[in-house]
């Protein structure tokens, strides 16, 4: 006689929708995005509570909205544009570090095959590579015509003298770009990383920056105007009936604390862009190893306020950007007091 299964283990009842659940949604496999799907949904979930609250016990709400339907158009507007930037920013890329890599080994294959199947110069069929270069003094995008390799484009950006060890990744092995990190949340190197975000679910670098302090300044106008409309609300019928003045209580509470980190966050992160500075680069800053001889007063990859802020607002996130590190003659250059000719001549601009 056999005893069939007396040593299958037992299986819960949530096991097998659970099952069906993963065969529908297989990206809910990975702990990982699982765990950033649900803080996406409750943030999804969060927005609506409060204007769902504000429209469902503010009559006044509903009646304005009836007489001036900009009003509040304009509010739902701004709620509908804050969710769509939000989840933008978190599927955009950051600037991988592999990805620009690839791209520029495939710009190398592409300009041997067209300068061995053309008697034409290549450099009248291809155009600028999406891989550019800055210098000391302006920018320089990578031709068909000159197409170094991966080692030897990184190793220009570095000092000379420095081993390869030094800007090598010991998880990805590649060689990083200055300004560079490995993230260990996305287990890749990013460019010009400044921080892994976990409402988004996603790492914030170079090429989604922008998007980033965008959606910060979207968020921070909508909460500002559900706080107004939550204080209206409060100051007309603030005796109505309590346990809807203590729900509206709490809600505005709780607003405000997260109205008063967004706006430390939109001006923490507006320091950093007219510096050019990244936040590991200014919280890491001794750990470092290009960053370490260099005074803390002293922003090395700034060039300006006004050409910082074009750069960041106005470069393409299609453009993977190098940023050579300053030569010691920069680094004192930067480092000299400012004067009040300096002033006069905007210097610091």
């Amino acid at each position: 006689m056999t005893i069939v299964g007396i040593c299958r283990p037992m299986r819960s009842p949530w096991d097998q929708p659970m099952d069906r659940c993963l065969r529908f949604f297989p990206c809910l496999i990975d702990p990982a995005r699982r765990s950033a799907m649900c803080v996406k949904l409750v943030l999804v979930t969060v927005h609506l509570v409060y204007i769902g609250v504000l429209f469902l016990i503010d009559g006044d709400l509903i009646e304005k909205t009836k007489k001036e339907p900009v009003y509040t158009a304009c509010y739902l507007l701004l709620f509908f544009v804050t969710l769509i930037q939000y989840f933008v920013t978190s599927i955009s890329s950051p600037g991988y570090v592999l990805d620009a890599m690839m791209t520029l080994t495939e710009r190398n294959v592409l300009y041997r095959k067209t300068s061995e199947a053309s008697s034409l110069p290549a450099s009248g069929k291809n155009g600028s590579f999406v891989v550019a270069v800055e210098g000391s003094q302006a920018g320089k995008n990578i031709s068909g015509n000159n197409t170094p390799t991966w080692s030897k484009l990184v190793a220009d950006l570095y000092p000379m003298g420095t081993t390869i060890r030094t800007w090598t990744c010991s998880y990805c092995n590649v060689e990083q770009p200055p300004r560079s990190k490995h993230c260990h949340d996305c287990d890749k190197c990013v460019l010009q990383f400044d921080h892994h975000c976990v409402w988004l679910g996603n790492c914030i670098g170079q090429g989604n920056h922008c998007r980033f302090w965008w959606y910060l300044c979207e968020e921070t106008a909508l909460c500002l105007w559900t706080g107004i409309l939550y204080i209206s609300y409060l100051k007309d019928h603030i005796k109505s009936s309590w346990w809807r003045d203590a729900i509206m209580i709490v809600l505005l509470i709780t607003l405000s604390i997260s109205l008063i980190f967004l706006l430390l966050l939109l001006l923490f992160h507006s320091y950093l862009i007219l510096t050019n500075q990244t936040t590991y680069e200014l919280v890491r800053r001794r750990r470092i190893p290009y960053l370490r001889g260099i005074p803390e007063r002293v922003h090395p990859f700034s060039k300006g306020v006004s050409r910082n802020v074009y750069n960041f607002c106005c470069g393409s996130s299609s453009v993977y950007n190098m940023e050579r590190l300053p030569t010691p003659q920069e680094t004192e250059e930067k480092s000299r007091p400012y004067t009040c000719l300096d002033v006069v001549t905007c210097r610091c601009c």
